[in-house]
């Protein structure tokens, strides 16, 4: 059967469709052969990993009597932040195994983790977060963003850092910070409060 011009012209823009499925093996064959470039793990010493979570552990019970519970409050951030926080629930790091839970309700809280710069449709939100939790209670503003706003500083969109809304215990600054920061955050917190701070 001989072809007709658009048939041609169809060929001509798309030479993929000239054989079927070839393309698409190739790509396969490809994918399954080579390794994906990724960058490697940071290096992270386990046993000092556990040790530090048992310090936490530790300091949290002295000051507390019962074990640590944080509530992760999500301002205005681009998630970077959270994805290493949710890493520190994952296997690697479990932080639930020393006590330190993450939970659902500011009232069950003894700490607010706050990540991102606090935008105008979140201020009054983390307002009423902070007034619902039972003191004492403590503020933690995790990454460059809540400590000042950071790149997002000076938006129409955006009430400023976490202090500008809620009054702020510790910074724990990076962009976003590691799993390790963060666990020697609140380890800096729980000793600063144990010699009499805030």
């Amino acid at each position: 059967m001989p072809e007709t011009a658009i048939e041609r012209t169809i060929d001509a823009d798309l030479p993929i469709y000239r054989a079927p499925g070839t393309v698409m093996w190739k790509l396969i064959a490809s994918n399954l052969l080579n390794r994906p470039v990724t960058e490697p793990a940071p290096p992270v010493d386990r046993a000092a990993l556990a040790e530090l979570a048992a310090k936490v552990d530790k300091a949290a019970r002295a000051r507390l009597g019962r074990s640590l519970s944080i509530r992760q409050v999500d301002a205005g951030s681009c998630n970077g932040c959270e994805l290493e926080i949710h890493a520190l629930n994952n296997p690697y790091y479990d932080i639930e195994r020393f006590g330190i839970r993450f939970v659902a309700s500011p009232r069950h809280a003894d700490v607010l983790l706050v990540t991102g710069p606090v935008t105008i449709n979140m201020a009054e939100a983390l307002k009423r977060t902070y007034d619902a939790t039972p003191d004492p209670k403590w503020v933690i503003a995790s990454g460059d963003c809540a400590r000042d706003g950071g790149m997002f500083a000076g938006s129409y969109a955006v009430a400023g850092g976490v202090g500008a809304v809620v009054p702020v215990d510790l910074h724990i600054g990076g962009c976003p910070p590691t799993p390790t920061q963060l666990l020697s955050g609140l380890l800096a917190l729980l000793h600063h409060v144990a010699r009499g701070g805030a």
